[in-house]
């Protein structure tokens, strides 16, 4: 995935009310950005940090700048908005890198659970096998000794999609969850059960029951971000 134009470069002032971010511009000023994250964003909110942003050209937009991405530290470029992590993903599909589900002939998006409440982010085809449900989840907490965590905060609602991938497998369908790892710093990903106990529970037994538990690290700059490699999940 490519960015549609050149990300303006700034320095972030604070994060506030979850959904914006007061920043410095580097050609001088200060504008309020967009903040396309609803977590915590451990380790990638830091004031000072040097940040990225996109603009919109729609004339509806009341903040046309969105925060893409962040300087961790270390100087590890991070991508931070998450309404991108389903599209990197597809397109991670489509070219083969996600090898454990090539072969897929076709692929919907948001799908209703089948007999149940909500929905998960993607319905896969393959020949002679059952339907394929695939939940992704965005993974950008801070690394330390390059293990990546989920979540970064107390999650119900990602707790409930990995029963219910259980649930799936259980009536046969084939169920995955992918984490998708916008740093390039990680070899690895846990859940983080000092933050999020059940969630990390929840996710051991899904893998028991056969939920394929998977990750993936993305390479990220300024001109795009592509998911390139496979990560090890240590349950």
């Amino acid at each position: 995935m490519r960015f549609a134009a050149p990300l303006l470069e700034a320095r972030l002032v604070r994060r506030r009310q979850r959904f914006l971010a007061d920043v410095e511009l580097a050609g001088g000023g200060t504008a309020t950005a967009h903040c396309p994250n609803t977590g915590s964003m451990l380790g990638c909110q830091a004031p000072g940090a040097r940040v990225f942003l996109s603009e919109s050209t729609s004339p509806g937009r009341r903040y046309p700048l969105t925060w893409e991405l962040v300087e961790a530290p270390g100087g590890t470029l991070v991508g931070i908005n998450t309404a991108r992590t389903n599209r990197l993903v597809a397109e991670a599909l489509d070219d083969g890198v996600v090898t454990e589900l090539r072969g897929c002939s076709g692929r919907r998006a948001e799908v209703p659970v089948p007999g149940g409440d909500g929905r998960l982010d993607f319905l896969l085809e393959r020949p002679g096998t059952s339907p394929y449900y695939l939940e992704v989840k965005n993974v950008t907490a801070a690394v330390e000794e390059g293990l990546a965590r989920f979540p970064d905060a107390v999650s119900e609602r990602a707790t409930r999609h990995v029963r219910t991938l259980a649930a799936l497998r259980s009536r046969g369908y084939g169920a995955g969850l992918l984490f998708c790892v916008q740093r390039a710093d990680v070899q690895a990903v846990a859940p983080a059960d000092d933050i999020d106990p059940a969630y990390g529970a929840a996710l051991r037994e899904a893998a028991a029951s056969g939920v394929d538990v998977l990750a993936y690290g993305a390479d990220v700059t300024p001109a795009g971000i592509v998911v390139r490699r496979p990560l090890p999940v240590r349950l």
